[in-house]
């Protein structure tokens, strides 16, 4: 039996195993982040959120999942059918084909490719197209002006999250993410992991991570006072679903991007506990609250302030940040703490 798994056919069964444990940890974790996103809203509101389908109201996110695909799906009578459908499909499947790069542990990845954090971005880049699609195919101007404004937002905030994490690879001289959780492995526990050296630029990762998935309060291409629920306004049943489902898969993996780049990924914070793949989904947990939180109690920015902020404070700082941090790498300032080369 071992044999088998040398050969071409036994090596294609065992990636297609890999990428199915992927696949069912993240859908099984979407159920939970849903869960999770609708009891903490009520907490905050002091009611009590789902508690009526299963114990605790756990099921109630299968129940409306369940819901959604035995709804019939409507396809506006002068939309483009083909796009349409397309749309959400791609959003859903580009958010999950970026977990190919994501370890859990050490050599728990689908994929160690050097250029991790690059096939990340090229596929989050790409992710934009399904907004886009979904807006123009339904052929209405409200989903329309909601797509143009998520695409202009998007595409803001990813040009900020990237210089931001241009400065991590500076730091460590590598875009794998093993090699990036490796340089954060010190006798230091917490207070060696990333977030320290480039602590302002954990909250603008945070920020631009919010405005990057459409969260509040950036979530301007779904303004209901203003565009009437943005691009997916014209979407019901499974098209509606996946679109639902890769905006929160795209939110868990930016709660990964974070526990990765900044928080030591799998790494115990304290160094006499041992390291492992539950400390990465507690960090991935503990964002994924935060990301909560905010939804629950900041208010909705206008369009306008929205975008003021990611040119004309983020990108410059962004940029000003990964210039101080090459010269601290280059000339070894501050004990070395942003240059941890391999030797």
């Amino acid at each position: 039996m071992a044999d088998f798994f040398t050969t071409p056919g036994g090596l294609a069964v065992l990636i297609l195993a890999q990428v199915l444990a992927v696949v069912a940890f993240v859908m099984l974790s979407l159920l939970f982040l849903v869960y999770g996103d609708r009891k903490i809203w009520a907490a905050v509101q002091m009611r009590r959120g789902p508690n009526v389908v299963g114990t605790f109201g756990l099921l109630q996110t299968v129940a409306d999942a369940l819901k959604y695909v035995v709804k019939e799906v409507v396809v506006p009578a002068g939309a483009d059918k083909t796009v349409f459908m397309l749309a959400p499909m791609t959003s859903f499947v580009l958010a999950l084909v970026a977990w190919a790069v994501i370890p859990f542990n050490d050599g728990w990845v689908l994929s160690d490719i050097n250029v991790a954090i690059l096939y990340v971005f090229a596929i989050s880049s790409l992710e934009v197209y399904g907004v886009i699609m979904g807006g123009w195919a339904s052929n209405s101007k409200y989903p329309f002006l909601g797509s143009l404004r998520s695409a202009a937002q998007m595409i803001s905030y990813e040009v900020s999250i990237g210089l931001i994490i241009i400065g991590v690879i500076l730091s460590t001289g590598s875009m794998n993410f093993g090699a990036i959780v490796g340089a954060q492995d010190t006798a230091y526990g917490f207070f060696g992991w990333y977030w320290l050296p480039h602590l302002p630029m954990v909250f603008l990762f945070f920020i631009s991570a919010l405005a990057e998935t459409n969260r509040p309060p950036f979530d301007l291409p779904e303004a209901e006072s203003e565009l009437v629920a943005g691009y997916q306004v014209e979407y019901s049943s499974t098209p509606f679903l996946l679109f639902m489902a890769g905006e929160y898969i795209a939110i868990f993996l930016m709660c990964a991007l974070m526990s990765l780049l900044f928080f030591g990924g799998w790494l115990s914070p304290v160094p006499f506990l041992a390291d492992g793949a539950h400390w990465m989904i507690a960090k991935m947990a503990f964002f994924f609250f935060l990301f909560a939180m905010v939804k629950a109690i900041t208010p909705r920015y206008r369009y306008d302030q929205l975008m003021r902020i990611g040119w004309k404070v983020f990108l410059p700082f962004s940029l000003a940040w990964v210039v101080f941090v090459a010269f601290a790498a280059r000339f070894d300032w501050f004990w070395g703490i942003f240059a941890r080369w391999p030797a």
